[in-house]
């Protein structure tokens, strides 16, 4: 018993380690709206994997369904609502696509709210960190949105679309309009 426990267990950790991506790392595109929705959850909170709803196909469904109100219908308000419906607006993806919804509504309050609670439950969701940065150039905070953009070259490196999206924002001369 001890023998196959000494083999289970790692092999259990190794399966667990490589399930699948993050839901962030499913975004592909160079601008400030990701390529396609997630596809997995692998957020750990205090070193234990949380049980999450991300595998439920009638989450990732509902998912799916605000992420299209959002990038493709550009309805952020509904949008908001779907996600909230979730129940999991603690769960990092989840908490970005709505504070981004309510940045893009311009209530920025309640958008650095949930930017806070994504950041909260996963302080390395690279998607998170471009929007909130970008949030801080709408603020007109340079310093803070060059922190962000520093903290995303350090979690994703300096070719992913993240950094270069908010790094041609930061290029953008103080008070130029913003196109993202």
């Amino acid at each position: 018993m001890r023998k196959l426990s000494t083999l289970l267990v790692p092999g259990l950790v190794a399966v667990s380690l490589a399930a699948g991506p993050a839901l962030t790392s499913a975004y592909a595109a160079g601008s400030d709206e990701p390529s396609s929705p997630p596809k997995s959850d692998t957020s750990t909170k205090k070193g234990k994997k949380k049980s999450s709803s991300v595998s439920d196909p009638k989450f990732l469904a509902a998912y799916r369904t605000a992420y299209t109100t959002i990038y493709d219908n550009h309805d952020y308000t509904s949008a908001i609502g779907q996600l909230k419906q979730l129940k999991r607006d603690d769960v990092a993806d989840v908490a970005n696509l709505i504070g981004y919804s309510y940045r893009k509504l311009g209530d920025y309050q309640s958008s650095k709210v949930y930017y806070e609670i994504a950041l909260k439950d996963d302080p390395n969701h690279v998607r998170t960190w471009q929007y909130y940065g970008l949030w801080q150039l709408e603020q007109g905070n340079r310093e803070q949105a060059q922190y962000h953009l520093n903290k995303i070259a350090m979690l994703a490196g300096t070719d992913s679309s993240e950094y270069r999206s908010l790094a041609a924002a930061l290029d953008k001369p103080t008070g130029a309009t913003l196109v993202y």
